[in-house]
């Protein structure tokens, strides 16, 4: 699941719910910061996101932590 493809262009105005599966410990520190920006603070917190270009690279970034639906 996590490393579902999140390039796919969704409705205008739509989100994407993501939620973070994997600690970030242990990972490079850039990538903490990316879970960081899309407001994953803690283990199985979970945001909804508007579905933009960048909000999917940063999902692209930390595929391999998050769960995306």
């Amino acid at each position: 699941m996590a490393n579902e493809r999140t390039d796919t262009k969704g409705k205008p105005g739509s989100t994407v719910k993501v939620t973070l599966v994997k600690s970030t410990t242990g990972f490079k520190d850039n990538q903490e910061v990316v879970a960081r920006g899309l407001g994953l603070r803690k283990l199985n917190s979970s945001v909804e996101l508007k579905d933009t270009p960048a909000i999917r690279g940063m999902i692209h970034k930390i595929r391999h932590l998050v769960e995306v639906k």
